[in-house]
């Protein structure tokens, strides 16, 4: 009799693991779950567009003529040090595209806007400005140098997408 109560008490164990392992698995296929995600919020930037071209030392650049599907996210103007704009978009394949503008000394704002991206020998010609090529592991970059300012247009997007953001931008 002692033998069979170990047995039985193995046994009830597996049968409740078991048990357990099953509502487990029920309580998961029937909880919903979120794989997706979720949608970015528009943002409306003109307030602050205007408080940054009022302020700034420099041409304030801001995409005009981008289709619907083009949605702002972020933005923000930092007068304090550097005269430092910054709006964020996610154009229509998901993907992040910013522009970045500042007083900044060159060098450092472009790493930081860029993530890091080294610049290439490549040129782009966008309208009437020359543009150079910025590759980095996260950020790709358009870098346009001007006297008082740095315009960077990066982001995760390809190069077809930031060409088209930099195609855009307009400083009235």
């Amino acid at each position: 009799m002692a033998g069979m109560k170990g047995k039985q008490s193995v046994r009830d164990m597996i049968l409740s693991l078991g048990l357990i392992g099953l509502m487990a698995g029920v309580i998961y296929i029937f909880i919903p779950h979120d794989d997706f995600e979720p949608d970015l919020k528009r943002v409306d930037y003109r307030v602050e567009l205007l408080t940054a071209r009022r302020a700034a030392s420099y041409p304030v650049a801001a995409p005009e003529g981008l289709p619907s599907a083009w949605k702002a996210t972020s933005v923000r103007y930092d007068g304090s040090e550097f005269d430092a704009w910054h709006l964020g978009y996610q154009a229509p394949d998901g993907q992040y595209v910013a522009v970045e503008q500042s007083t900044q000394r060159p060098a450092v704002f472009i790493d930081a806007a860029s993530q890091g991206a080294r610049p290439t020998k490549a040129v782009e010609r966008i309208g009437d400005r020359t543009w150079q090529r910025y590759e980095g592991g996260h950020y790709d970059a358009l870098v346009l140098r001007e006297k008082g300012s740095t315009t960077v247009v990066t982001g995760t997007g390809s190069f077809a997408s930031l060409a088209k953001m930099a195609e855009s931008l307009k400083t009235s």
